[in-house]
C-alpha cells in the first residue's frame, strides 16, 4: 500500500484534481460498499491480499478472482479495492434525465491507471451496450 507521500506523488503523476483526490481518499479509507454473493453460474469468495493487507471479495471465480490475482501480483499496481463506495451515474433516456447508484467491481491505483474497473466479459459488455446504450 502507498504511504501519504507516495500517494501524493501518484496524484501528481496523473494530474488529479483536488476533487478526484478527495474521492480516492474516501475509497482508500472506506470498507467495501456491499458484500458479494454467489448467483446462478458464479461462485463468490475471498482472496487474502498480502499487497493490501485485507481480504478482497470476488463475485466470480472465473473472472473477478483471476483479475484480483493479476492485480495482486502486478508490480505496477499499488492498491486495489473491491466494491468501492457507490456513486451516482446520470444519463438521458428519450430526453429524460435518469440515473441510479452504482457500485463498481474494483477501484485500482497503478502506475499507468487510476480509476474504477468493471470485470465483465466482452460478450457481456456487448449485450449491456445493446440493452442500455445510454449507459455503455
Amino acid at each position: 500500500m502507498l504511504n501519504d507521500d507516495d500517494f501524493r506523488k501518484i496524484c501528481e503523476l496523473h494530474h488529479l484534481s483536488k476533487e478526484a483526490i478527495e474521492v480516492i481518499q474516501q475509497i482508500r479509507t472506506s470498507p467495501p460498499a456491499r458484500r458479494v454473493s454467489s448467483t446462478r453460474g458464479s461462485l463468490s469468495g475471498f482472496y487474502s491480499s498480502k499487497k493490501m493487507g485485507v481480504t478482497i471479495q470476488y463475485e466470480s471465480h472465473t473472472l473477478e478472482l483471476p483479475i484480483t490475482y493479476l492485480l495482486e501480483h502486478d508490480p505496477k499496481v499499488y492498491e486495489f479495492y473491491d466494491q468501492p463506495p457507490t456513486f451516482p451515474i446520470r444519463y438521458l433516456v428519450n430526453g429524460k434525465r435518469r440515473g441510479h447508484l452504482y457500485t463498481a467491481d474494483q477501484f485500482v491505483i497503478s502506475e499507468d491507471f487510476v480509476g474504477w474497473q468493471e470485470c465483465k466479459t466482452e460478450e457481456k459488455f456487448e449485450k449491456l451496450s445493446k440493452e442500455h446504450p445510454e449507459r455503455y
